[in-house]
This record gives structure tokens, C-alpha cells and sequence, in this order.
């Protein structure tokens, strides 16, 4: 990517691997022969991840469908990818498969790996003792409301899901619409952003501008 964004990002992550002895290689190559080459990465025995800095191709329409960048996300290898951004990783978030059954053709007990700043925002609430570490695994955040406003793919979405799994009421907020989250349901909800707050322990915005303040009046004592 041309992104002075992904490009500062993809030195920041050289620096990152080396200061953990990991050997980091930035590959960089025509956008028509990034396919080819992605596929040669996930079939080399010597690379053990991949991280592609997007955006690639930003909007351009794939010829498989959907769109360019998606379909690049979609064919790392699940073995390789160290993001949790392919369709194998999401696809389990999503339906709280929390384990790969099988990696390499063979079973595996291999935890799956979750995008990372939705994780943050969970290893974050668990340190607040948000998370009631009493219950079990995937019950944890029971009786618990949470309000994410902005329902994106990289954050406010996977986020949502990862807490409705743990057993929360999620109110999924994004400039149109409002839904209820519950383990794997996604239900319309007549709720007003407001209401949302007021009833939410935990409120997360995730808006991409600076321009948006959530009214403080909305947050109750108490909320993380």
C-alpha cells in the first residue's frame, strides 16, 4: 500500500518483531501481482505470518465479489495469519467457536485468534473486573449491558459479538439503526441511543471523528 498510514504502521511492526527476535520481511509488490504473491507466502514453509497493510485496493470491486481488499483478507491462510482478520477467524468469533478443530488437516486444540483492538478493549474490562472471574468461561460478563456505538468491522462489530458470547446484552449503535446482540442473535431494537446509555455498566465509542461527544449526562456512576 501506497497509505503513508500502512506504511509508518508496517514500521512500526519491523520494529516491534525485532525487538521480540522475530525476523519481520516487508514485501512490497505491483497490486495486480499481490494475489500471486500472497499465495506464494501462504505456501513457503520459511513464512510463519502474514500481515497485509491495507488498503490495497481500497473500494475496487473483486472479480471474485465484494471487494478487492476483502478478498485478499479472506485468502491468508488461517495457519498464517496473525491478525484473526480471515474468513476461518471470523466465521468462529462470530458463531463462538473459540478453538480451531482442525489446523494442517489435523485436530488441533489451537485457541483461535481474535482481532486485536477488540481484544484490547476486553483484556482492558477484565482488568476493571468488569469480567466476573467466578463464572465460567463464556459467562462471564452475565447480567452485564453494554452500549458500542459505531458497528464496524474492524472494531465496533467483532467487539459486540466477543462480549454478547460472554453472555452480555450489547446495544450495537451505528448512525442509522440500533440492534440487541445476544450470543449470536442480532435483534432490531426501538431503544434510543440515550436509553441505551443510561441501562449500559460499560459504553464504548468507537466513532471515527473527533467530532463526536457523547453527552455526559448519558453515563451513569459507576460505568466503565
Amino acid at each position: 500500500s501506497d497509505d503513508p498510514a500502512s506504511r509508518k504502521y508496517a514500521q512500526w511492526t519491523g520494529k516491534s518483531c525485532e525487538k521480540d527476535g522475530i525476523k519481520f520481511e516487508l514485501r512490497e509488490v505491483a497490486p495486480l501481482d499481490l494475489e500471486d504473491k500472497l499465495q506464494e507466502a501462504n505456501q513457503d514453509p520459511k513464512v510463519h505470518g502474514i500481515m497485509i497493510y491495507y488498503p490495497c485496493f481500497g473500494a475496487v470491486p473483486s472479480f471474485y465479489g465484494g471487494r478487492m481488499d476483502d478478498h485478499l483478507r479472506d485468502s491468508v491462510a488461517v495457519e498464517k495469519d496473525v491478525e484473526g482478520l480471515c474468513f476461518t477467524y471470523r466465521h468462529n468469533l462470530f458463531h463462538n467457536v473459540r478453538n480451531l478443530p482442525y489446523l494442517d488437516g489435523t485436530p488441533s486444540t489451537k485457541k483461535c485468534l481474535l482481532p486485536c483492538t477488540p481484544l484490547a478493549l476486553v483484556k482492558i474490562l477484565e482488568h476493571l473486573n468488569v469480567y466476573d472471574e467466578s463464572l465460567p468461561v463464556g459467562d462471564r460478563m452475565q447480567g452485564q449491558t453494554v452500549t458500542v456505538i459505531n458497528r464496524s468491522e474492524i472494531v465496533g462489530r467483532p467487539l459486540s459479538a466477543m462480549l454478547a458470547n460472554d453472555g452480555a446484552d450489547v446495544y450495537s449503535v451505528d448512525i442509522d439503526s440500533i440492534y440487541l446482540m445476544r450470543r449470536g442473535k442480532m435483534l432490531p431494537s426501538d431503544i434510543d441511543v440515550e436509553t441505551a446509555c443510561r441501562k449500559s455498566r460499560v459504553i464504548v465509542t468507537g466513532v471515527p471523528t473527533k467530532d463526536y461527544k457523547l453527552p455526559t449526562e448519558w453515563v451513569q456512576p459507576g460505568t466503565a
